[in-house]
């Protein structure tokens, strides 16, 4: 697997000895050059270590056992020599490309999906879905099909379709990619052939929607979110003056309020929200408040997934992070995203 890059000085300002204050995420204004976006596209370090034999399936949760039989079974027909070159175009195999897992949050989808990228031959690629429209807004739509068509394989987590341009853009790459013999994995929290429902007018992109399902065999992965098995809901927060002390106990940490840090995410394109992290320890927020408007809600989400990838725990004051998102946020187009974002940061609250 490629290592990952080390930031330059110039990607994060120069640290100072933890006798001054902590640092600041807004002080930081990140560059991410396109070649770094493509070697980046492995799984996050919280999945650089599972594999299949690591997934502990739920005994009441037939699903799950079932799911590791078939991912591992994709895994092992990826193994199978192409038979014209590494670099050569490859024949598409008949039927479905990819294998789609499906089911709600933390049932061990995204563990899978990394182990069948573990267990697979190279080239390959991982990436969430927004990653990877990150990387058709660097490289161009051309620039990401030659870049990625040469892989055996290409695995896209958290696979939604937010609106129309994405429906158009992911269903031309897709096609482009299995053309050229590229198989694909994929999860997400809705079946192929209701991606969009509830989101925009999907009679509208029915082709699109259609042509999409077409790709996959869906295997369901069933069970409650194993973040909060038999716990309690999100931590109380503490006191902006324990934010505060916390973080200057800690090497490598960052002290932001929230109303700054929202701003200064609106200044950053998202595919930036990962290097913002790059040698962060630990985040502490003060003040978060419920958010209410729907462009800010998606950028939360996205620096959430950022902040559950590179396992950075957070300490907040403020409303509790499960009351980060506006009521009718939730009950919106965009309310598995923001329902996924509550389970992971309150996982990091907790110190999962």
């Amino acid at each position: 697997m490629p290592s990952q890059p080390v930031p330059s000085a110039s990607e994060q300002p120069t640290t100072s000895p933890r006798s001054t204050e902590p640092d600041r995420l807004i002080d930081r204004r990140p560059q991410v050059p396109a070649d770094r976006l493509v070697a980046d596209l492995v799984p996050p370090p919280r999945f650089a270590d599972v594999r299949f034999a690591t997934y502990v399936p739920d005994p009441a949760e037939p699903t799950q056992a079932a799911a590791v039989v078939a991912t591992e079974h994709f895994a092992e027909s990826l193994g199978a020599p192409s038979g014209r070159g590494l670099f050569r175009r490859r024949r598409a195999p008949e039927g479905p490309t990819g294998l789609y897992l499906d089911g709600g949050f933390g049932v061990g989808k995204t563990h899978l999906l990394a182990s069948v990228w573990h267990a697979a031959p190279g080239p390959k690629a991982y990436g969430t879905f927004v990653e990877l429209t990150h990387l058709v807004g660097a490289l161009g739509f051309a620039g990401t099909v030659g870049a990625l068509s040469g892989h055996r394989l290409l695995c896209i987590d958290e696979f939604e379709l937010d609106d129309p341009g994405d429906t158009v853009l992911v269903s031309s790459l897709l096609e482009r990619l299995v053309g050229h013999g590229v198989r694909v994995a994929a999860t997400s929290n809705t079946q192929p052939g209701s991606l969009g429902e509830g989101r925009f007018d999907a009679r509208d992109f029915l082709r699109e929607i259609q042509g999409l399902s077409s790709h996959f065999t869906t295997v369901r992965v069933d069970g409650p979110d194993y973040r909060h098995r038999g716990l309690p809901a999100a931590p109380p927060p503490v006191t902006d003056a324990d934010v505060t002390a916390a973080a200057a106990g800690v090497a490598g940490a960052t002290l932001d309020s929230w109303d700054t840090l929202l701003g200064h995410l609106a200044s950053l394109h998202p595919s930036r929200y990962g290097a913002l992290l790059d040698g962060v320890t630990a985040v502490h927020l003060t003040g978060i408040g419920t958010v209410t408007d729907q462009d800010i809600a998606l950028r939360v989400v996205v620096f959430a997934d950022r902040l559950y990838d590179r396992s950075v725990p957070v300490t907040t004051s403020g409303v509790p992070l499960d009351e980060v998102f506006a009521p009718e946020l939730l009950a919106g187009g965009y309310r598995k995203k923001y329902n996924r974002a509550i389970s992971r940061l309150v996982a990091l609250a907790r110190g999962r």
